[in-house]
């Protein structure tokens, strides 16, 4: 598990760095009302999305005894749904730009049907080469199809200067990828066939849909009501902090949990096994991504411009608004972990329906006050929900509510010490903006560590760290000396 964490962790470098460095060299090729219909169309997509998989890569992955009939029978299932709804898609469309009063949406979510094939194709190869817990092919097809990505979104950014650019990076993104995971599986799917077992999979798919389907509109109703209310500028201005903060911090989180998931669902039978496993990983994650959203948080007004270019500071207060919800995603992100791979598929989609209404209460309450209204009622929302999350995750199964406060609480009260301390520290910082956030990055991380190893479970964390790292550099050292 340690390994796959590893290879894993190493590939998400590689898609985060794709990630920032898309944002900021497209932020600057591209205008804000670009990325404000592309963030009109997103909703859709994901929506429509949400039907595509039908939790059944998660049912292939956690599944015992799995045979290749049932896969079959689950791959020409994605294959089927895939198309029925990019056929939807294309239907929609008109539809789609005559809501948001823009008709440049109605090609762009026309267009975005392909990729409802493309992924629909791949799903089951993926699903059975993160089975085999094959983290470090996946790792490299995951590199290998975000700088490809990349690389087509900024040269088509160059010769089109459109949105256009955002939608060839990703298909060329998620094209590499499918084709990667063909090339890495040993299965291949024979004529359309239904089995028995089959519908057991289907049911637990249900589950994890159904979830999904509620976890759309906290995702994507805050997008929706500020395109329909304040138009795209507004929208351009939140999707760009979203991306900044959250959507890094989600590519670190889902990456992580497709190492996870498979690793708990061996470690079932082994209740204490298992916790500990959930417990070790957990503060690690926090201990590496809470201080980087302090000192964001902290320096917002230095790194958007910094970042994103002048035309951007007006999204400055937006991304401090979310850096706080960013503060505990890394906290309950991994909740899903546990569901999944304790077969909890159907309390997975009751939390997911909870979270829903309440996320979806908190984006009205604060709509009134524009995008960064929406910003920070979603971060009120975030600290007020996370114990009722934990509760309700530990009501069964090894890992409870009391676990996790005590391997967790230490690193997300220290980042929020480290947003104070970089916040009175930002005067004393160095003049320049680049030296100035590297100094910001430092004390929040020195500042975390310390607050967490004044706790027990603080110090193991750090101690793990210290292991972690003197074997890595041992392995150097026998791969040098090789």
């Amino acid at each position: 598990m340690s390994r796959g964490a590893a290879v894993t962790g190493g590939a998400q470098i590689v898609k985060l760095g794709c990630q920032i460095t898309s944002v900021i060299v497209l932020s600057r090729l591209l205008q804000p009302e670009d990325f404000g219909i592309v963030a009109m169309a997103a909703p859709v997509v994901a929506f429509v999305g949400l039907f595509q998989d039908m939790g059944l890569t998660q049912a292939t992955v956690q599944k015992k005894g799995l045979t290749h009939a049932e896969v079959n029978s689950l791959f020409w299932i994605n294959m089927a749904v895939s198309a029925m709804l990019g056929a939807v898609m294309i239907l929609i469309s008109p539809l789609v730009a005559r809501f948001y009063e823009e008709p440049q949406v109605a090609p762009l979510v026309a267009a975005m049907s392909l990729q409802l094939l493309i992924l629909g194709a791949g799903a089951q190869h993926a699903a059975l080469v993160t089975r085999r817990m094959d983290f470090g092919r996946l790792a490299i097809i995951d590199s290998i199809a975000a700088l490809l990505g990349l690389g087509a979104a900024i040269v088509f950014a160059f010769v089109t200067r459109s949105f256009w650019a955002l939608f060839v990076g990703g298909l060329t993104t998620m094209t590499v990828g499918t084709l990667g995971v063909w090339a890495s599986s040993r299965w291949r799917p024979g004529m359309p066939r239904w089995v028995t077992g089959a519908g057991g999979m289907v049911s637990f798919g249900a589950g994890i849909t159904g979830f999904n389907f509620a976890n759309y509109f906290a995702r994507n109703l805050d997008h929706i009501l500020i395109g329909r209310r304040w138009g795209n500028i507004e929208l351009g201005l939140y999707d760009r902090a979203n991306r900044l903060l959250l959507f890094p911090l989600q590519q670190v989180t889902y990456p992580l949990g497709k190492v996870m998931v498979p690793a708990l669902s061996r470690m079932g039978s082994d209740p204490d096994r298992y916790r500990r496993a959930y417990l070790r990983v957990a503060p690690l994650l926090l201990l590496v991504a809470l201080p980087g959203v302090a000192v964001a948080i902290a320096m917002a007004d230095l790194l958007i411009p910094l970042a994103l270019g002048q035309q951007w500071q007006e999204s400055a207060m937006i991304f401090q608004a979310l850096g706080f919800a960013g503060l505990l995603q890394p906290l309950n992100s991994p909740a899903g972990w546990l569901f999944i791979s304790q077969g909890r598929s159907m309390d997975f989609m009751r939390w997911g329906i909870f979270g829903a209404v309440t996320t979806a209460i908190a984006f009205v309450i604060g709509l009134p006050f524009g995008a960064f209204g929406v910003a920070l009622a979603y971060a009120i929302h975030e600290y007020l929900r996370t114990p009722l999350l934990w509760l309700y995750v530990g009501k069964t199964g090894p890992v409870q509510a009391r676990h996790v406060l005590r391997a967790t609480l230490p690193f997300v009260l220290g980042a929020h010490i480290a947003v104070a301390a970089v916040m009175l520290l930002a005067p004393h910082l160095p003049a320049h903006p680049v030296a100035a956030l590297l100094a910001a990055t430092l004390a929040s991380y020195a500042i975390v560590a310390a607050f967490g190893a004044l706790f027990a479970s603080g110090r193991d964390t750090l101690a793990e760290i210290r292991t972690l790292a003197s074997k890595a550099l041992s392995s150097r050292t026998r791969n040098r000396m090789a």
